[in-house]
């Protein structure tokens, strides 16, 4: 299989570290729920410019302690070692369809958010969460945090023309 570009991946964690001496992995997973990353198969596992594309043969959530999986010919804690940093990322279309008016984070960035009145934000670089709405990180004239709250600030998403409106004061 011929290695996807960039734009056709999504990052769903990083490879953390190690467990025991049989080569399993210690995932930190960035789906919701963090065992979800084990629904998706294959793996484009990677740094940099090494990508390499990996099965996931068994994975299991430790008690609060976080995910360990087992990888296809990942067999001792040497050829564990090497994967540690890397991303683990997933085809696009290896994940479901969203409903209307939902996104995924990886949608939204790159997207030029706009005030009500037309007047240019800036462009979504990265989303974090807060534990009450998720917050876009919109790099422009300065750096503004502006959170996600569909109707209330965010007003509208087209990702066809790559807009987001949002109900926000540019002096904020």
């Amino acid at each position: 299989m011929a290695e996807p570009d960039s734009a056709g991946r999504i990052v769903v964690g990083r490879i953390s570290g190690v467990f025991g001496v049989r080569g399993q992995l210690k995932v930190f997973s960035y789906t919701r729920p963090p065992e979800n990353i084990f629904n998706y198969t294959p793996w484009w596992l990677g740094s940099g410019n090494r990508w390499q594309i990996r099965k996931p043969a068994r994975g299991r959530q430790r008690r609060g302690k976080g995910l360990v999986i087992s990888l296809e010919d990942c067999e001792t804690r040497e050829q564990a070692l090497d994967l540690i940093g890397w991303q683990v990322t997933i085809l696009r279309e290896q994940l479901p369809e969203t409903a209307e008016n939902e996104f995924y984070w990886s949608d939204l960035i790159g997207l030029t958010v706009c005030t009500c009145a037309g007047i240019r934000l800036g462009v979504v670089d990265h989303l974090f969460e807060t534990g009450s709405n998720d917050v876009l990180v919109v790099e422009g004239d300065r750096q503004r945090l502006i959170p996600y709250v569909q109707k209330q600030v965010v007003r509208h998403v087209n990702l066809d023309d790559g807009m987001i409106t949002v109900d926000w004061d540019p002096d904020f």
